[in-house]
């Protein structure tokens, strides 16, 4: 069951949001939107390319011969057969056709087909988790909350979408489709507490939002591609895989068609004598070839299990498999030439001099450890900080009560990166009460502090009490003074419609303030 209804105006503004400039706003004939209207549109949507999504009409229509539907090219009308509507891809297509002279059957939602993609969703197929057990998920668990939930018969979509689409294109073999396909897989990964679908289409077709499944909103709650991707590579650090190794430029030959690459792998007489360039070094090495050229984890183990079986001296199974792991960690930024160009001249005795070269290739560079840094990342110490308040806080309150110098004395970091990790964070909550010496500041998370007031509401409902009344002189106590570091006002609101379900002007008198 919904929890609240948009309103019809709000489907445009959901949609505005959703699409950005990927479709056309208005249909090019028998449009019902004013000639000024039509015209002011056309003028912006000059300067980006419009593309398609297709749409099916009821969840059948997914058949074994194709899907049946229709391609939209407007907002217009997508808005105006919303309500006839099923399903949708969210993200839009430069290719789109049918595949039958009577237009039952669309074609083109591959992804290489992709034009932009506007949202990553994940699909949540049970209906046993409540919404508030959904976002308090997202925001514990991954990387925040979602844009928009919608509900369906069997379960939740969550819709994270992104402040700028990311444009496909197929230079460096889809290296932006690549990259985002790992976003999605992470995200899905990190809300496997909620059951997540980890196999679910990553950009396929998903429900369509209408005004009445449309179960949470917050349409200021978007993300940037470069935060999706830093987020991912360290969702890959705890997963210790790498994201992947892109060539920046085709080359002319791959390097496992070079001729020292050739004499290399056929060299038998490696060993691992001390102190020089043998054995384990040789496989390690050319284990970071594989992966330079974008091997996966398995064709690699193979064929470094048949140049192992060639050597005089082959290297027991679990010490090879240990190289391989390490190659594939991640942390290295590739083969070394000079490694390579040492074991040549040192093992193979063919008179050949070989030059070697890998060409020109791009990294995604894999974070040191924190040790290894000289300044921990913002989003590390925000993570201190909310380790420490989950362990320090008694069971009876949401917050701590400690000064910014003793917050910052007992985690071990400096005033300052306290005041700019508070004007970036997205889950701290901070509270001052009293004036003058006699001020206290309370910190909690946005976790602790819903979780506090759910306790709250199902403590009063037990209890068959006015629980409405109370709640709300118990959260206006707390809220009096409150701070939401990040500006989830709208948060606030989605608590409000949970715990405040009495006259606008009781809502209005209790409001809970944050600031933005």
């Amino acid at each position: 069951m919904a929890i609240f209804t948009l309103e019809k105006q709000e489907m445009g503004q959901l949609f505005d949001t959703l699409l950005h400039k990927g479709i056309d706003t208005y249909k090019k004939k028998h449009s019902k939107a004013s000639l000024p209207a039509r015209v002011e549109a056309e003028k912006k949507e000059k300067s980006t390319r419009q593309g398609a999504v297709f749409v099916v009409r009821q969840k059948a229509d997914f058949t074994a011969n194709g899907v049946k539907g229709y391609i939209v090219t407007s907002k217009e009308t997508l808005l105006e057969d919303a309500h006839t509507l099923t399903h949708f891809t969210p993200n839009v297509y430069r290719t789109f056709s049918y595949t039958d002279d009577t237009r039952r059957y669309i074609h083109g939602f591959e992804e290489r087909n992709l034009q932009q993609i506007n949202t990553f969703v994940v699909d949540i197929d049970t209906k046993k988790y409540a919404v508030n057990e959904l976002l308090l998920a997202c925001m514990d668990e991954s990387i925040g909350l979602p844009t928009f939930i919608v509900a369906s018969d069997r379960g939740y979509q969550l819709y994270f979408v992104l402040e700028s689409p990311l444009f496909i294109s197929n230079k460096e073999n889809f290296r932006g489709l690549k990259a985002a396909k790992r976003i999605s897989d992470n995200l899905k990964r990190s809300l496997q507490s909620i059951e997540a679908d980890l196999f679910c289409n990553d950009f396929g077709f998903f429900r369509l939002p209408t005004e009445k499944n449309v179960v949470y909103k917050d349409f200021d709650n978007q993300y940037s591609i470069a935060a999706l991707i830093q987020w991912s590579m360290r969702q890959d650090d705890d997963l210790q895989r790498p994201l992947f190794v892109l060539p920046t430029k085709k080359q002319k030959q791959s390097v496992v068609h070079t001729e020292w690459f050739d004499a290399l792998v056929h060299t038998v007489n490696i060993k691992g004598n001390k102190g020089m360039l043998g054995r384990n070094n040789t496989l390690f090495t050319l284990a970071l070839i594989c992966y330079a050229e974008g091997w996966d984890l398995e064709r690699t183990e193979n064929f470094l299990d048949e140049f192992n079986a060639r050597l005089q001296d082959p290297l027991n199974g679990q010490d090879l498999y240990a190289i391989l792991q390490s190659a594939y960690s991640g942390k290295y930024n590739g083969p070394s030439k000079e490694y390579v160009e040492a074991i040549l001249a040192l093992h193979v005795k063919n008179g050949t001099e070989y030059t070697v070269s890998f060409g020109s290739r791009a990294w995604y560079k894999f974070k040191k450890e924190r040790e290894d840094r000289t300044r921990s990342h913002y989003d590390e110490w925000e993570e201190d900080i909310i380790g420490y308040i989950t362990a320090e806080k008694a069971s009876s309150e949401p917050f701590i009560w400690r000064s910014q110098k003793e917050l910052c004395e007992a985690i071990g970091m400096a005033q300052s990166t306290l005041n700019e990790v508070l004007k970036r964070s997205t889950q701290l909550v901070k509270t001052v009460t009293g004036k003058g010496r006699g001020a206290k500041t309370g910190w909690t998370t946005m976790k602790l502090f819903i979780q506090y007031a759910m306790e709250l509401m199902n403590t009063a409902r037990e209890k068959k009490a006015t629980y409405r009344k109370q709640l709300i002189q118990v959260i206006k106590e707390w809220t009096e003074e409150l701070e939401i570091v990040a500006g989830y006002a709208p948060l606030m609101s989605y608590l409000e419609s949970l715990f405040f379900k009495e006259s606008p002007s009781v809502i209005d008198e209790h409001r809970i303030r944050g600031s933005s």
